[in-house]
């Protein structure tokens, strides 16, 4: 071959190249707008982002997912809030559904795929989540499946388009992991600043001798009526009592008694404990007679009682303490009015719980029954 055919050759082979990519990049762009088409015609309204889901997070009305142990569904009220489907009293902090609708109307594919017919490759097969969100009478699907190579994003599925498989970040799935308590809004405390302060009862454990006896001895009208459970017995109980002698706005001297107290470390931490004291999370907020006596309510390790001004009128807040939590954190709590039981850090409540097993000034020469008291032992 001689070098003019050579290079005839080469002439050609480029513009065959040429062509071959022009074709790669129109079929490209004919194969987006055909995606882009599909996705539009998915949303089944107009408005509607390229992920089915209206532009604005507002025009949801429910929202379900299941996040691989749980299933949760929220939807709107009559008043236009966000209430638990399952629990419609439950005080429902939103924030968790409303970023997620947010997410969802701005949905972004970091990469788009086809299908294929093996889904077990991307994880679809036995999809890991769900998640509807229903907005007027259309609906927005998405399944995910497992996750990509590098664990920060996963293969999903979206709106009963099987042909198509999408690539999105782990944001979503992470905001389906949070736990319906965590969900919680919280209630808050009184002001119990020292200046507010009348009075303060702590009641220890119910005396263990007492306490093993429940049910009597079986024999004769005293054995115990299981239909009327028997009364607890009457708990040992630390009284502190506020005294001001230059008006109520003044710092008060505290008496146990006839015992001043004011200047007692475990007084003075008492008092901080109680100014700065808040709940850490809801436990559970339904809890079943099970779940209470599981979390030490059966009978409470302790009752703290606090007599405080508030708004100019007199007032009592109550607390009663549960068993420690596994994790050692913190104690498990309940309120007067409140059926729920809560979670209240460890540097909340020990001068409390020191107080209601070794007393004011017992708890000084002999701590460590402030801290073996709190687990029954065993063969008890």
């Amino acid at each position: 071959m001689t070098w003019k055919e050579r290079r005839t050759v080469t002439i050609l082979l480029s513009i065959a190249g040429a062509l071959f990519l022009a074709l790669l990049i129109v079929f490209g762009m004919i194969y987006r707008q055909g995606r882009e088409e599909a996705l539009a015609e998915s949303g089944g309204a107009a408005g509607l982002s390229d992920s089915g889901a209206p532009a604005d997070p507002g025009a949801y009305s429910a929202l379900r997912w299941y996040n691989g142990s749980a299933t949760l569904s929220f939807a709107l009220d009559e008043d236009g809030t966000w209430v638990w489907a399952d629990g419609p009293d439950f005080p429902l902090k939103d924030d968790t559904v409303t970023s997620i609708l947010e997410i969802l109307t701005s949905l972004k594919f970091q990469q788009v795929l086809p299908a294929g017919e093996d889904k077990s490759e991307y994880g679809l097969d036995a999809p890991a989540a769900t998640l509807t969100a229903t907005a007027g009478t259309g609906e927005q699907s998405l399944v995910f499946g497992k996750t990509t190579i590098d664990g920060d994003s996963y293969y999903m599925m979206m709106n009963g388009d099987e042909s198509t498989v999408y690539i999105v970040a782990d944001t979503l799935m992470k905001l389906m992991q949070t736990p319906i308590y965590d969900m919680c809004v919280l209630p808050e405390l009184p002001d119990l600043s020292e200046l507010n302060l009348r009075a303060i009862t702590i009641q220890g454990p119910v005396p263990a001798s007492e306490s093993s006896e429940e049910g009597g001895d079986g024999e004769g009208e005293e054995a115990g009526d299981p239909e009327e459970p028997a009364e607890e017995p009457e708990r040992p109980a630390v009284t502190l009592n506020a005294r001001r002698s230059g008006g109520e706005d003044q710092p008060a001297l505290w008496f146990e008694g006839s015992d001043n107290v004011t200047a007692a470390p475990l007084m003075l931490d008492l008092l901080q404990d109680l100014k700065t004291m808040s709940m850490a999370k809801c436990v559970d907020y339904f809890p079943s007679d099970e779940a209470a006596e599981i979390c030490g309510f059966q009978p409470a390790d302790a009752v703290l009682k606090v007599e405080y001004a508030a708004n100019g009128t007199d007032q009592t807040f109550t607390l009663t303490v549960g068993a420690r939590m596994p994790d050692e954190s913190g104690r498990y709590v309940r309120l007067e009015e409140d059926g729920a039981i809560y979670a209240l850090a460890t540097d909340s409540i020990d001068a409390v719980m020191t107080i209601s097993v070794a007393g004011m000034r017992g708890a000084a020469q002999d701590p460590a029954p402030a801290e073996g008291q709190e687990t029954p032992q065993e063969g008890e």
